[in-house]
């Protein structure tokens, strides 16, 4: 998701989210993987490089339970991450099931 290929690409997106996927953004809006999925066109402008990914680290919660922590920066906005993925059924593929993103000063 962090990629703008994948942002671009509705089917991969879409892939990618559970099917019960929220989202607080860093702007504090709640978003549901429908609005998600229907916003991502607007997002992505072609020669937006993305953003730089920081500071990236895993913790296994339970098993099928992944929380990932990191950072990104994207021009001069530079945000906090969080996300937890859940294995899906099949046992084949991890999907994000909840996202949230913190404004944060730089460090």
């Amino acid at each position: 998701m962090l990629t703008p290929q994948v942002r671009a690409t509705p089917a991969e997106a879409a892939r990618l989210l559970d099917p019960e996927f929220t989202e607080i953004g860093a702007s504090g809006t709640l978003w549901t993987r429908e609005a998600v999925l229907a916003a991502l066109p607007t997002f992505e402008d072609a020669d937006d490089p993305g953003a730089e990914v920081l500071e990236m680290t895993g913790t296994l919660l339970a098993p099928g339970w992944v929380q990932l922590r990191f950072v990104t920066v994207r021009g001069e906005r530079r945000a906090r991450r969080t996300s937890l993925w859940r294995l899906a059924e099949d046992g084949e593929r991890w999907r994000m099931y909840f996202h949230q993103g913190t404004p944060a000063a730089d460090d």
